[in-house]
């Protein structure tokens, strides 16, 4: 992460050629453009939920598809509000660029082809059926990696960026929330791969689950500090827009997002050790 970060920061300060050739708003508009199909696949989801009765580990087999499309709708919607506020001469870095098709590239093919997973009845995640499913599931964590490793390269891109529009909490919220975010999510995310699984132990058949979210309440289960790791990147530019609008220090906003940060390996801590989030 720190060899892209530094790309980064170096193309933001003075890539003067790109930017006199490129078009600055192309990123913004790519990743707006990304907000919208992901919530054109939320919407193709919950239309076939409601036609498809087939079900999958005791929910419609629409229900993963769904989630993870409105996931990347505010994945990309946050990115792309961050970038709307970067200057001209950073929206048109040859970094921010090749960022932004390599994450179009991850989400297209693992939204698709969860999509066609569900179709199909199958799971797309640890499904190890066959050597293509293999295959399938492996692209698609080496995807996840690459989508949060450019996260905390624009994190630290915003952070560089001296004409940015960005106060200073917000500014710090950004770098702080998309690094905390980066190395958490990627952190949960391969501790759920190496374990098999998201779950810490083995849940009695009947067991209770949280609505919508389908975290386990008998078993450790590590998808909420996944969760609270991966939208650090909104909790981190939301507290630096209140910071800067209540005037509070800089130093306040670090504070509090390591305490984010804390609670979110006190959840996945909780998690290693086969206790749920909430008992149910």
């Amino acid at each position: 992460m720190m060899q892209i970060s530094s790309t980064f920061g170096t193309l933001s300060a003075g890539d003067a050629g790109a930017s006199a050739g490129a078009r600055p708003t192309w990123p913004v508009g790519a990743l707006g453009a990304l907000t919208a199909l992901s919530l054109a696949a939320l919407l193709i989801a919950l239309a076939a939920a409601g036609l498809d009765a087939r079900t999958l580990n005791g929910e419609s087999v629409w229900a993963k598809p769904a989630r993870f499309a409105a996931s990347f709708a505010l994945f990309f919607a946050t990115l792309a509000l961050v970038a709307a506020r970067l200057s001209p001469r950073a929206q048109a870095s040859r970094g921010l660029r090749a960022a932004v098709a390599v994450l179009a590239a991850a989400f297209l093919y693992e939204i698709g082809y969860i999509h066609v997973q569900a179709a199909r009845g199958v799971s797309s995640h640890f499904n190890f059926a066959t050597l293509a499913a293999e295959i399938h599931f492996a692209l698609m964590g080496i995807g996840a990696v690459a989508l949060m490793v450019y996260v905390g390269a624009i994190g630290v891109l915003a952070g560089r960026d001296s004409d940015a529009r960005l106060g200073p909490g917000l500014r710090r919220g950004v770098r702080l929330g998309f690094l905390w975010s980066a190395a958490l999510t990627i952190l949960a995310g391969v501790s759920i791969a190496l374990m098999g699984g998201p779950l810490t132990g083995a849940p009695p058949p009947d067991a209770a689950a949280l609505p919508l979210l389908g975290w386990s309440g008998a078993v450790g289960d590590l998808r909420p500090a996944h969760f609270l790791a991966l939208h650090a990147m909104q909790a981190g530019p939301l507290l630096g827009l209140w910071a800067d609008r209540r005037g509070w220090p800089v130093a306040r906003v670090r504070q509090a997002l390591l305490s984010y940060a804390a609670l979110t390996l006190a959840v996945y801590a909780q998690a290693l050790a086969g206790y749920p989030l909430l008992a149910l």
